[in-house]
């Protein structure tokens, strides 16, 4: 099975060819009335840039097309060669989202970040899992992860960029966490369009490294709304049939809702920092939080408090039947483990 969000995305080079399909006439004629050499197949047209400013002089000539015309096109870069069925063709809109953040895009391709680990504790403060967030590279551009993957919305590279985060956060967790350490890591649910394919690059990253499965969390990220509750539940039930357990992220706020929860029945329940802030002196919030761990525990689920920067938070929540807890409290998202948790691992 072909799919084309999985399919080959490269990087902009300075130079190389535009393939643009299908072919007009009107296009045809317009590159070639403005000195542009076009070499054409009954597919396809293509025309060779030198630069960045070339490809963008070969842009703005395309703003004057018919709007008819400008909306049937697709576009496909490559460093000269044809491209193949790997190659990825995307809507001229896309494109044109492509060029406008050309430096983002290059760095979500050029994969320039790398993943911090945030601990989760039990009820006693041990450390008995991560959190992997992704964060920019040493010496690399500065970015909000909310920001980047926006970016990657627009431009179409969002599949990508949710594919490269996840093997990223397996990578990082092969360098630093003993089996037995759980891997909490985050998708987007909307990146995965058919579950049995799109996820093999996540299966053979874990297999690849020696890891096992039963160590790694997967939550669905609650920033876009998930009305097909259908196909999630299909991801989680090909996750789970590799042996990997599955969480909802940011319960009680955004999007999910009771509703989703009990559907979905996660191994996991995050719920959200909103509801946990000064819980300990909010009646409201106690007895919200309340509802969602009686449900959770109901169909076996394991919850999780997020956010926790205040001890009289984390006492609150571990009363009323919590399991685990993840904040500023207890460690700050890092590119290591601390080192008092290393120093635990080599005398065990």
């Amino acid at each position: 099975m072909f799919c084309n969000n999985c399919s080959t995305i490269e990087p902009i080079e300075d130079q190389g060819t535009i393939h643009i399909r299908p072919v007009f006439a009107e296009l045809i004629l317009m590159f070639r009335e403005n000195g542009c050499a076009v070499e054409e197949t009954p597919e396809s047209c293509a025309v060779h840039y030198s630069d960045r400013e070339e490809m963008l002089f070969l842009m703005q000539l395309m703003q004057d097309l018919p709007p008819f015309i400008r909306q049937q096109l697709n576009f496909c870069v490559t460093g000269g060669a044809v491209p193949d069925v790997q190659h990825k063709w995307i809507p001229l809109r896309e494109f044109e989202e492509r060029m406008k953040h050309f430096d983002v895009v290059n760095m979500i391709l050029e994969k320039q970040f790398t993943s911090f680990m945030q601990p989760i504790v039990d009820g006693s403060e041990q450390i008995v899992a991560y959190e992997f967030l992704l964060r920019s590279s040493e010496n690399g551009v500065p970015f909000q992860p909310y920001e980047l993957f926006e970016t990657a919305r627009k431009t179409g590279l969002h599949s990508f960029l949710d594919r490269a985060a996840r093997i990223s956060a397996i990578e990082t967790s092969a360098l630093w966490l003993p089996k037995g350490v759980k891997r909490f890591v985050n998708f987007l649910p909307s990146s995965i369009y058919n579950p049995e394919f799109c996820l093999t690059h996540t299966f053979d990253t874990i297999e690849r490294l020696s890891l096992e499965p039963t160590d790694f969390v997967f939550e669905v990220v609650e920033t876009e709304r998930m009305d097909d509750v259908k196909h999630l539940q299909s991801i989680f039930e090909v996750y789970r049939r590799n042996g990997i357990s599955v969480a909802m992220d940011d319960v009680g706020a955004g999007y999910s809702t009771l509703e989703q929860m009990i559907r979905l029945k996660p191994d996991y329940v995050k719920i959200d920092r909103s509801l946990i802030d000064h819980c300990d002196v909010n009646p409201a919030q106690q007895k919200q939080l309340l509802t969602i761990t009686d449900i959770a525990h109901d169909f076996g689920a394991k919850v999780l408090a997020e956010g926790i920067e205040r001890r009289e938070e984390f006492e609150f929540c571990c009363g009323i039947g919590m399991e685990l807890a993840q904040g500023y409290l207890f460690g700050k998202p890092d590119s290591r483990p601390p080192r008092d948790y290393e120093r635990s691992l080599i005398c065990s």
